[in-house]
């Protein structure tokens, strides 16, 4: 049996708790809960004993709380962990756990902000996490809305076209869980350069690749037992094609992948993944090739 590892929010209004009992209720699959607790017991005037009797209640604490939580929205015969953690750094924490365990994904509530200094956990769980992350939208999760999958049809690259059949497994596999529709969304980006200095007709370029692509469609959709009409191709960049259409079709979830670029190259260019995360106000379900 599989497992999803979901995290706490510190607050009492925790998103990811509730929607990841829930998926993993549809899916099967067992849930592990785990909470962070952590202060900085040097400045208070302690000794070892005292020190070690504060930190112990605290965790107590939090997970008496979460127990309530978990009690709430957990489903009947469901099995779910409860872990409860004195540890400083999140990620650092989630990574090593993903390594010891055979988990399907993580599950985090999303905290949508970046800059120079400060890069959230979301960011780098996306960006060096071995398995999928749903980044989870504070909204009410409306399971009468799609489940959006969004592929690259113009790609060439190996890696990328076996990313395209992750991407549609597990996009259907959680559309048949929650009982919702698929909607296969893919953005042809014409090139600014070429189409600034007139040596390509925008129009004409996407009318091509459009054409180009339909192979592929039909190979995709036989493959994954789609139907072809479930697939739509836009023109535009990547990032803001998968958010209109997220919107036009009210979609619940997003299912798409990521690169995962680390270091200076993420900060100044960042992701695909991360820059939908910034405008679209719904799940996210981010995963690697």
């Amino acid at each position: 049996m599989g497992k999803l590892l979901i995290i706490a929010d510190a607050d009492k209004r925790c998103s990811a708790t509730p929607r990841g009992l829930e998926l993993a209720h549809r899916l099967g699959y067992s849930a592990e809960v785990v909470a962070f607790s952590w202060v900085s017991l040097k400045a208070l005037d302690l000794s070892p004993q005292e020190q070690a009797e504060f930190k112990q209640r605290l965790l107590n604490e939090r997970e008496s709380e979460l127990e309530k939580r978990i009690e709430k929205f957990q489903h009947k015969g469901q099995k779910v962990r409860l872990k409860v953690v004195w540890h400083k750094d999140l990620v650092e924490w989630v990574l090593k756990r993903i390594d010891s365990g055979s988990y399907e994904a993580v599950v985090k509530t999303g905290r949508r902000t970046e800059s120079l200094i400060h890069t959230p956990s979301d960011w780098q769980l996306l960006r060096e996490s071995k398995v999928p992350v749903l980044i989870v939208a504070e909204e009410k999760w409306q399971r009468t809305k799609p489940v959006l999958a969004a592929v690259d049809l113009t790609t060439r690259n190996r890696d990328k076209l076996k990313l395209n059949d992750k991407i549609l497994t597990q996009a259907k596999q959680v559309a048949d869980a929650l009982e919702a529709k698929l909607h296969v969304i893919a953005a042809i980006e014409v090139p600014t350069l070429l189409a600034d200095l007139d040596m390509i007709d925008p129009g004409t370029y996407f009318k091509n690749q459009k054409a180009a692509a339909e192979p592929l469609v039909k190979k995709l959709a036989e493959r994954h037992e789609i139907p072809a009409s479930s697939f739509c191709l836009k023109r535009g960049p990547v990032d803001k094609v998968i958010t209109s259409e997220a919107a036009k079709v009210r979609a619940q979830l997003v299912v798409m992948g990521t690169v995962g670029r680390k270091g200076v190259k993420a900060r100044l260019l960042g992701n695909t993944a991360e820059s939908v995360l910034q405008l679209l106000h719904t799940d996210v379900l981010a995963i690697k090739p």
